[in-house]
């Protein structure tokens, strides 16, 4: 199976994976149009060249501050009316889905991938799906880890580093991330 398939659904891929060489030279691929994004200030231009980063169509009510990061791409799905703020990282080699009426803060983290923390496999790559809900609101500077789903309508507090899943109207806080609130 093909690594970037491999990726996508959960499987580990160890450092010394005969196709690893096309994760990098994908995310080299992915860096020159990030480039020509984080340098336009057309918006128009933003949507259509994020499009063509994740090989899906951005829907004119998507808003995006550069500059942001993007490892990958083309295991990214953002909704309509999604709000992206400056300074914003995506890896996204085990996918990230961004729903719809969705508000990113600046320098928020979604990572979808990771290594293990054995000394013998850190070189290895792991890799969880990454899930943000309908109407969902990332504080500045949040965190969210591979395999964490937030629920639709919750809040992640800024700074929070979110480890487990979010069940959907609450709000949570901290590092790890805990439930402070319900969102009414």
């Amino acid at each position: 199976m093909y690594i970037f398939e491999r990726l996508r659904s959960g499987q580990p891929v160890p450092a010394n994976d005969p196709e690893g060489h096309k994760t990098r030279e994908a995310s080299y691929a992915t860096k020159e149009l990030l480039v020509e994004l984080n340098n336009s200030s057309d918006t128009a231009r933003m949507r259509d060249l994020l499009g063509k980063i994740t090989g899906t169509p951005i829907h004119e009510s998507t808003a995006l501050f550069t500059p942001i990061y993007i490892n990958y791409g083309k295991n990214t799905r953002i909704g309509k009316n999604v709000f992206i703020n400056f300074g914003c990282t995506l890896l996204d080699l085990g996918g990230i889905t961004i729903e719809d009426d969705v508000l990113i803060g600046p320098n928020v983290s979604l990572l979808s991938e990771g290594h293990p923390v054995g000394r013998g496999n850190r070189h290895s790559l792991r890799t969880g799906h990454v899930h943000i809900g309908r109407n969902v609101w990332l504080g500045a500077g949040a965190t969210i880890l591979p395999g964490v789903t937030v629920g639709e309508n919750s809040i992640v507090a800024a700074g929070a580093v979110v480890t487990k899943n979010v069940p959907a109207d609450r709000i949570v806080a901290g590092i790890p991330a805990k439930v402070v609130g319900i969102d009414r």
